[in-house]
């Protein structure tokens, strides 16, 4: 083997892609052919996110050694790594078909199969690995991740456990425990895990934001949001939107039912209320403590740039509405429902803002910024002209009753579609 793929395989397990990308370059430099370097360039490039060069490479690696399973493998790596599940699924499949004697083919798609929330089947190819290698960690992994997901937490927290006695180095077990731990309840020994998982790989992200999960449970509203959160990750898509347009359907029905039945309203109105108030904190409430972790001096540390960035929009929405609470409250207008209006809007822009960076970027990032400014234009126009108008001009009054009117019919429309808006951008994977 090159000595330059050998260093850079070796690159490679310290997720050092860019350092190994330079010696595959080096090693293509004096074999062009060389399958195996084009192979596990394509990996370097992908996790970096130079998605065309690394299909190429991939591709060249297949056209030079078809016969070789390994470049397939890479294949599945890179169409994993652009949301293009299927054909990365049948590009491994081929390479298990070449050769299925390698646990991390099974690791891969059993990565695949959990991808696309079967939890089952990533579970029978992460098994399928470990029967050829009983301590293969990615197998142990993936294998985690799924009785996790199953329900199973105790029976994952023990295969992790294996694991780490077997290899206490290894970032992802650790980072896995510590999910497994949160979904326990044990958050200071999950705490513990995440720690040492950044310890042995800073740049793991996976631990850092199981850290900020684990700081934010010790608030005891957010450990309830936090389990519900979880829940809803174990159901396929598919299955989330049904419980979200039931839910939504029920919240329709008992509203019916009250103005239908107001000698009822004693039993309904609780039940309403309480499903606005969940409603409402499964928007804001993972916004609303990352904002809480910025008066924390070690919270502040473990948020990401990002996170920071939209905390700080949030905490702004969140004085705004105060505000607008304040005035409206304050008798200052009487009978004048903008400022009540405006709080609305600043609390419906709380969701939008604060997922901005959790959409991918491209498409989905777009379209959420362009909701978010939807969101506020309406209610800048249902509530600032409705303050202003008793002061201004006649004539400027009248160029805003067009666009206020306009807004405080769209309000409702808009404030609902904005929420169902945000849930479809988080969990869609455009293909790169």
């Amino acid at each position: 083997m090159n000595p330059h793929v050998q260093r850079a395989l070796l690159l490679l397990e310290q997720d050092r892609h860019e350092m190994a990308a330079q010696e595959l370059r080096q090693a293509l430099a004096d074999a062009p052919d060389d399958a195996l370097a084009h192979a596990v360039l394509a990996i370097c490039l992908a996790a970096g996110k130079q998605y065309d060069e690394a299909t190429g490479e991939a591709e060249s690696a297949i056209h030079l050694a078809p016969d070789q399973p390994f470049g397939f493998y890479a294949y599945s790596v890179v169409l994993r790594a652009r949301n293009r599940f299927p054909a990365a699924q049948e590009a491994i499949q081929q390479a298990i078909g070449m050769d299925s004697t390698q646990p991390s083919y099974f690791a891969q798609l059993g990565q695949l199969q959990f991808d696309q929330r079967r939890w089952n089947k990533a579970l029978e190819a992460a098994d399928a690995g470990l029967a050829l290698d009983p301590e293969n960690v990615e197998c142990v992994n993936v294998r985690a991740m799924a009785l996790v997901r199953l329900g199973r937490k105790m029976d994952a927290g023990n295969a992790l456990k294996a694991a780490l006695a077997h290899d206490p180095e290894d970032e992802f077990a650790h980072a896995n425990l510590g999910w497994a731990l949160i979904e326990q309840g044990d958050h200071e020994a999950a705490m513990e895990h995440f720690r040492e998982a950044l310890r042995l790989n800073p740049q793991l992200d996976w631990a850092r934001q199981g850290i900020i999960e684990a700081m934010k449970a010790k608030y005891f509203i957010y450990r309830i949001m936090l389990g519900y959160f979880l829940w809803m990750m174990k159901l396929t898509r598919q299955m989330q939107w049904y419980f979200l347009i039931g839910a939504y359907l029920g919240f329709r029905f008992l509203v019916s039912l009250n103005q239908s039945h107001p000698e009822w309203s004693f039993w309904l109105m609780p039940l309403i209320i309480a499903y606005v108030a969940f409603a409402l904190m499964t928007w804001i409430a993972t916004p609303l403590f990352n904002l809480a972790l910025r008066l924390n001096r070690f919270g502040r540390l473990a948020l990401s740039r990002e996170q920071i960035v939209t905390s700080t929009w949030v905490g702004c929405c969140v004085l705004a509405a105060l505000i607008f609470l304040g005035v409206f409250f304050s008798g200052l207008f009487p009978d004048n429902y903008g400022p009540l209006f405006g709080a609305m809007a600043c609390v419906f822009m709380i969701p939008p803002l604060s997922n901005i960076y959790n959409c991918e970027p491209g498409r989905p990032r777009i379209l959420i910024v362009l909701v978010t400014a939807i969101m506020g234009l309406v209610g800048f126009f249902s509530s600032v002209p409705l303050l202003l108008f008793p002061v201004l001009p006649e004539s400027l009054a009248g160029l805003l009753a067009l666009p206020t009117i306009a807004s405080l019919k769209a309000f409702p429309l808009v404030a609902l579609g904005s929420q169902i808006a945000v849930n479809f951008l988080v969990m869609s994977r455009p293909r790169h």
